[in-house]
């Protein structure tokens, strides 16, 4: 391994590259671009809406569906066989002034496909106010 300074015994030019400069140049750009680039995101401004956690308000008009994890529906209790008799059921209550609302019971196992079933009957059906049962998060169980 040797090594060249310049001026050795042949005078000549030195033919290799020296990266230095380059990598320099390379570090500057880079952090050009990482300062930069949050000042040149945009979004769009929006209100967003507020998380609350306000206690569901039980009222003796306000229906309450059920979806178990196999998919099938249940009205106050009462096996609903499709979105068809959903939306039968539904269709005389919307007509009612103010409009009952409708919560939706989904197992934490049932699929998003049988959600949004429910929330198809319902709609076609015309009521407006839907809302989703969950439980409260309590936290991790202590092993």
């Amino acid at each position: 391994m040797s090594m060249s300074v310049g001026g050795g015994e042949e005078g000549g030019a030195i033919a290799d590259i020296n990266t230095t400069p380059l990598v320099d140049v390379m570090l500057v750009l880079l952090i050009i671009f990482l300062i930069t680039i949050p000042i040149i995101t945009k979004t769009v401004k929006l209100d967003l809406p507020k998380a609350v956690n306000i206690p569901t308000q039980t009222k003796p008009e306000n229906i309450t569906v059920s979806v178990a994890p196999d998919g099938k529906m249940y009205w106050n209790g009462q096996l609903v066989e499709n979105t068809r008799e959903l939306t039968d059921l539904v269709k005389p209550l919307a007509l009612k002034v103010p409009q009952p609302e409708v919560h939706i019971r989904g197992d934490v196992n049932t699929l998003y496909k049988d959600i949004g079933k429910v929330i198809f009957g319902i709609q076609r059906g015309g009521i407006i106010r839907v809302g989703f049962i969950t439980e409260p998060d309590r936290g991790t169980p202590l092993r």
